[in-house]
């Protein structure tokens, strides 16, 4: 593929000081509210997370021969499963699960770099790619719809108010602000978000004026914290859902390679981008972390703002690390409330999904054919709806999203679905 004409930075291109910090802080606000979101419910440490996810992305870009700029974010995916550890095995059951995870990564990256990636195009053409690609960002609307909505399980209009206050404000940024300042309209709109929140009553500073400067991350450390067990019950329920995130990891790359005009399926490799994700989920499982993904939150904020620079996500995940330890940091953005996330979020997901329409248009499909209509509109309706598959009972529940239940089937209409219908014939 030609390279983006109109990018800002390119994907090796270093931004000035000023501005890598900037940029840094915009990804790391934009990562922040789901990475610590998914720790707060499961149980577990949202220190950790943060620090995990800084390190997990370091290895990721590391073993990616730092071309490809992703974020390594807490993984929603695993959270039933997680949480029933969680009450019976507590969290070496997790660990197990979460370093298993990471382990079918590295065994598909390793069939991937044998057999190659020709498959690819033909398995996901973009009559698949672009429906799957607007899932990815319309699924999560409903998340910051709630966000956006909601205060304690219940509408309040304050937050509503916020939210559109704040997503009004990052779109006026994007569109007028000039220089630095128009690199880092997200940023800009979540601090804006977060003062007129502050006016409306909707932080709490007490954890924030109570909070240490420096407070190490509640570390769980097999062989120091705990003795390593191995929970045959955990692997079988979370190992299978990694086919999942992989079908998600996927999609993202799809993204990635829509915005950056490259083809990192090829260079550096799907093999590569599959061992980095795994590689950052067995860290994870290592220190006491949630298994982690990559995350469409950088990915949305990336094409808005069109500075791809894999710098500026090291920025990020080293400004995470270092948040991480700093007690009254954590506390602040911990403090950010749904109602500014939740805001930035419906542009942020918004612009996914707009990718995805892109890419549908661009490669002029044709949807007076049949086929074509068939498959993009059962991949819409089931993702967007999450049309969920749960198999099990109790605590062996294993749920699959609508996301990957709509990628697989989209990746089976196409390949069994003649080229016109006998009506067209």
């Amino acid at each position: 593929m030609d390279m983006k004409r109109d990018v800002v930075l390119d994907v090796n291109e270093k931004p000035g000081f000023l501005q890598w910090i900037g940029l840094s802080l915009q990804h790391m606000f934009s990562m922040f509210g789901s990475t610590v979101l998914v720790p707060l419910l499961v149980g577990l440490n949202p220190g950790i997370a943060l620090f995990s996810s800084g390190v997990g992305t370091l290895l990721h870009i590391l073993i990616t021969k730092k071309q490809i700029p992703a974020y390594m974010g807490s993984s929603f995916a695993f959270i039933i499963p997680m949480v029933a550890l969680m009450k019976t095995t507590g969290y070496p059951g997790v660990a197990t699960g979460v370093i298993s995870v990471g382990i079918v990564y590295l065994i598909v990256a390793a069939i991937v770099a044998v057999i190659g990636t020709n498959w690819i195009e033909k398995l996901l053409p973009p009559i698949v790619v672009g429906p799957i690609i607007m899932v990815i960002g319309l699924s999560l609307s409903s998340s910051a719809a709630q966000s956006a909505t909601l205060l304690d399980g219940k509408y309040d209009i304050r937050v509503f108010a916020v939210a559109m206050i704040t997503l009004g404000l990052t779109i006026v940024f994007n569109m007028f602000l000039k220089g630095f300042l128009g690199l880092i309209p997200i940023l800009l709109g979540i601090v804006g978000g977060y003062i007129f929140a502050i006016l409306f009553g909707l932080v709490d500073l007490a954890p924030v004026a109570h909070a240490a400067w420096f407070a190490l991350p509640d570390f769980d450390i097999p062989f120091v914290d705990y003795k390593p067990v191995m929970h045959w019950g955990a692997i079988i329920v979370m190992a299978p859902l990694a086919l999942v995130t992989i079908t998600e990891h996927l999609g993202h790359l799809m993204v990635l390679d829509d915005l950056t005009g490259r083809d990192f399926m090829r260079n550096p490799g799907l093999h590569r981008t599959l061992a980095g994700d795994g590689t950052a989920s067995i860290f994870a499982g290592l220190v006491g972390g949630p298994s982690v993904t990559s995350y469409g939150e950088n990915i949305g904020v990336m094409a808005i703002t069109k500075v791809h620079s894999v710098y500026v996500l090291i920025g990020a995940a080293v400004f995470a690390i270092l948040f991480s330890f700093v007690g009254k940091l954590s506390a602040l953005i911990q403090s950010i409330p749904g109602a500014v996330t939740g805001g930035v979020s419906f542009l942020l997901f918004g612009v996914i999904a707009a990718s995805g329409l892109r890419i549908i248009v661009e490669n002029k499909i044709d949807f007076n054919l049949k086929r074509n209509l068939m498959i993009a509109s059962s991949v819409l309706v089931i993702g967007i709806g999450n049309a969920y598959l749960q198999v099990g009972e109790g605590n062996d529940i294993i749920q699959f999203s609508g996301v990957a239940i709509a990628t697989v089937l989209g990746i089976f209409l196409n390949l069994v679905l003649p080229e016109k219908a006998a009506s067209e014939k």
